[in-house]
């Protein structure tokens, strides 16, 4: 049999406050997003501002936030959403 390693998910807990590995995973791949996107932007060959880069990263964080609260919410508390 496979033994899974058993990790914990929770990165850091300050108080109330817990950090978890995907959330780090969410914050690094936003932020090396944005980075490769603003070294294209500054191309002269491109149409995209580094404004425009950081508008698209934001609002895509915003639905990434939106979307997996909406989607957890609909999938596994389905019952409880409705009551």
């Amino acid at each position: 049999m496979i033994a899974y390693p058993d990790i914990d998910p929770i990165l850091i807990a300050i108080g109330p406050l817990k950090v978890r590995w995907y959330g780090l995973m969410y914050i690094l791949a936003m932020g090396l997003a944005w980075w490769l996107a603003s070294l294209r932007a500054r191309r002269s060959d491109n149409d995209w501002s580094t404004q425009q880069v950081g508008d698209a990263i934001f609002y895509g964080a915003i639905g990434v936030i939106v979307g997996g609260r909406l989607g957890y919410t609909l999938f596994y508390q389905f019952e409880r959403f409705i009551a």
